[in-house]
């Protein structure tokens, strides 16, 4: 027999989703950055590059963490 899940299990679950797709949005413009920067030819351009590849590996880390949980059902 099957438990039904409160509204807030439902909720709680639905915040979840949400946060992860943001995430891997956020992912994907960074990606879309670097590759916009490509080689950095002045300052600016490689303090971008290592700001983006900083947020990038965050924010990554972050989903996987995220990703973990869920499979874990917390």
């Amino acid at each position: 027999m099957e438990s039904q899940k409160s509204p807030v299990d439902l909720t709680e679950r639905k915040r979840r989703r949400t946060r992860v797709a943001r995430l891997e949005a956020d992912i994907a413009y960074f990606q879309a950055r670097l590759e916009m920067i490509g080689e950095p030819a002045t300052a600016n351009q490689l303090t971008q590059l290592k700001a983006f590849k900083l947020l990038l590996k965050t924010v990554s880390t972050k989903v996987l963490k995220v990703k973990r949980e869920q499979s874990e059902g917390r």
